[in-house]
Parts: C-alpha cells; sequence; structure tokens
C-alpha cells in the first residue's frame, strides 16, 4: 500500500487525526504559556482532492466528505479548519497537518516543520509562506531529538510517518524512547495506520515496554470485523495528553465512528491507556 498522503488526503484517518489534533491543541491552549508545535513528517501541507493522485484512491469520499454531510457540531472546529482553505462549499482542497497547526497558532506559540522529501519539502515552503513557520529538510528522527527540549516549556510533537520502510516502528519505538527520557512531560502523538490486529498488538507489547506512565491509545476501525490483506482504519498513541483533552474525548470520538462508519458497518473507536 502506498501511503504517500496526496494519495490519502482528506480520507477517514486524516478526520480523525486531525479533529483530535485541534481538541488536543486547544485543550493545551487553555494555559497562556507558550506551545511548541512540532511537526516530523509534514508532507506537502496542502493537497488537491480533485487531482490525480486523490482521484485515484477517491478515499476522501468516505472521510471528509463524509464529515461535512454529517450535522453533528462536534466536528464543527474541524470543518471550519478545511472551509478556512477552500471558497465555496464542497471542500476541493485538504489541510495537511501543517495548516491546521498553523490556524492553531497564538502569538506566543512556535511552528516547526521538518519534510525530508526534497520536491515536498519545496511544495511545503510555498504553502506555508503565509505563516511563521519554520521548515526543515532533515531525518525526521534525528531532527525529533535534535529538537528537544523545545524552547518554550511545553509543547506537542506530531509524528505521523507513510509506514513504507519495513523498521518504521522499531525506529518510532526507539526514538520515543529516548525522547522521552530528554522531555518526559512532553506531548507526543505518533499516528498509524491498522491492517491487522496481530501487527498492532506486537507493536503495543513494544510500547508498553517503555514505562511511560501515561500513553493513550485510539483505534479506528472502520469494519465489524478485520479485512484481511486492506487498510482497516488507523490511529494516534498521544503521549501526556491533558486532562482537559481526555474529559472531551468521549463524545468525540463517537461522533467520529457515527460519521465515518462504512455504509452496512457501525465501525469502532477503542480508546484507553496502554499500560492499564
Amino acid at each position: 500500500m502506498n501511503y504517500r498522503h496526496s494519495f490519502h488526503a482528506g480520507n477517514s484517518a486524516d478526520v480523525v487525526k486531525h479533529s483530535l489534533l485541534i481538541a488536543l491543541v486547544r485543550a493545551l491552549q487553555l494555559k497562556e504559556s507558550a506551545l511548541t508545535l512540532m511537526d516530523t513528517h509534514a508532507g506537502c501541507g496542502l493537497y488537491d482532492l480533485r487531482g490525480d493522485e486523490a482521484q485515484r484512491t477517491g478515499e476522501a469520499v468516505s472521510g471528509v466528505l463524509r464529515a461535512f454531510a454529517d450535522p453533528t457540531p462536534l466536528l464543527d472546529d474541524y470543518r471550519a479548519a478545511v472551509r478556512a482553505v477552500n471558497m465555496g462549499g464542497e471542500p476541493h482542497l485538504y489541510p495537511g497537518s501543517p495548516r491546521f497547526l498553523a490556524q492553531l497558532l497564538r502569538p506566543q506559540d512556535v511552528l516547526i516543520l521538518n519534510e525530508k522529501h526534497p520536491q515536498d519539502a519545496h511544495t511545503l515552503r510555498a504553502v506555508m509562506r503565509d505563516t511563521r513557520a519554520a521548515v526543515h529538510e532533515r531525518d525526521a528522527y534525528e531532527l525529533w531529538l535534535a529538537m528537544l527540549p523545545p524552547r518554550t516549556a511545553r509543547g506537542v510533537v506530531v509524528v505521523d510517518p507513510p509506514y513504507e520502510q519495513t523498521d518504521e516502528r522499531a525506529r518510532i519505538t526507539a526514538t520515543l524512547a529516548a525522547a522521552h527520557r530528554k522531555w518526559a512531560h512532553g506531548v507526543t502523538v505518533i499516528w498509524f495506520p491498522l491492517k491487522d490486529r496481530a501487527t498492532h498488538q506486537q507493536w503495543k507489547q513494544q510500547l508498553r515496554k517503555l514505562g511511560i506512565p501515561k500513553l493513550l491509545r485510539v483505534e479506528h476501525w472502520l469494519y465489524d470485523s478485520e479485512q484481511p490483506g486492506i487498510y482497516n482504519g488507523a490511529g494516534l498513541f498521544i503521549v501526556n495528553p491533558p486532562y482537559a483533552f481526555t474529559q472531551t474525548l468521549p463524545p468525540l470520538l463517537e461522533a467520529l465512528r457515527a460519521a465515518l462508519a462504512p455504509e452496512g458497518h457501525k465501525g469502532e473507536i477503542l480508546s484507553g491507556w496502554l499500560n492499564e
């Protein structure tokens, strides 16, 4: 499966990821002190839903377009952020995490973006030209550690790799362990695809061994039973989520499940502390 984001922009995984990212940052911003927001795999920053790559998969139909058609007010913040990069009704452009994060910036906050792919990094710089973002073109895992601890006392690191390398999960696990030693109180968000439960269970076991006390997992399973060999959903691991975020999470997750469930399926979103 090709995880390059231009093929999958605006899919169900994006809706869940970006809805939760907005809620998480807003919860952290209940305190006035500055935040550093860092995206280690930033991508292009903005995607054309009418372009060849997005049209080839058509995944936005079961993602962002479903979210726009659903009446729940719990997705209003998400829809407003998507509308901010579009003109008119149905969205034809989809903001990547960098554009979502840029919209959330307060004057005291800092945004650091990284994209190793040269062509995508060039596009990202153009897309983010109207923001205060600093754009880097480095190895994501090297940058993740090099930037910790950030200059501000608080911050969020978003790790959203394409999972094209067989050792991606191992690299994330090793880097997270080192990052937690450097910045134990920091908030980290790790996106992951779900293909089969066995592989995911093995990774969760490896992450449990890190002994991180506050490691929340959110899993969005699209189908009522596992569909072998295909994309079954996606989710997030979140280190040190703020209390205000965890309190608002259950109704938001239920709204997302209901909005994104494929026809003939109820879907399932599981959440809880990994070490419980």
